[in-house]
């Protein structure tokens, strides 16, 4: 890809009493790729908690594979969905976890492919770092996307920003 541009489309911050999901809708097929990147904390009782992405709202046709570690160990599973995780609310004070979802091709009418890497804040031995490859498979254009908190809500001040990339 010669000379990206990485372009804001929309963003998203969560205001008092938390949501349970974030939705970009109406995404345009200007772009080449999408990114998304997210900076969270939701309400579950524990250090972390789960974070699912579905693309057009559905939340089927979805695989991956994710690695990552713990600070007391490694992982690695298969899943259906796409998001990685995020602070929870035993995780220390004021932390909040960071997510990037890298999507290539949007538009195409091909599966399409994604690519996330999240790290979790926290001040303590047990913190979480995964990468996933995944795959929606399913040949309709991503228009819009849902980021989902399955188990909790997104608390105050969590951020979500979508940003288009072309090529020049």
């Amino acid at each position: 890809m010669a000379n990206p541009t990485m372009t804001l489309i929309a963003s998203n911050t969560v205001g008092s009493g938390g949501v349970s999901s974030v939705t970009f809708s109406s995404i345009p097929a200007t772009w080449t790729d999408l990114v998304v990147k997210y900076s969270t904390r939701t309400t579950i009782s524990g250090i972390s908690d789960d974070v699912y992405m579905y693309p057009n709202g559905l939340s089927t046709n979805s695989s991956g594979i994710q690695i990552g570690g713990t600070g007391a160990g490694t992982f690695s599973n298969s899943n259906t969905y796409a998001g990685g995780f995020t602070d929870g609310s035993t995780a220390t004070s004021n932390t909040f976890a960071n997510t990037e979802i890298y999507i290539p091709n949007y538009t195409s009418s091909n599966y399409k492919s994604h690519s996330t890497d999240t790290v979790l804040e926290n001040n303590a031995t047990a913190s979480y770092m995964a990468l996933q490859a995944g795959l929606w498979s399913n040949t309709a254009a991503i228009t819009s996307l849902q980021i989902l908190a399955p188990n909790g809500v997104f608390v105050q001040y969590s951020t979500f920003y979508l940003y288009g990339i072309a090529s020049s």
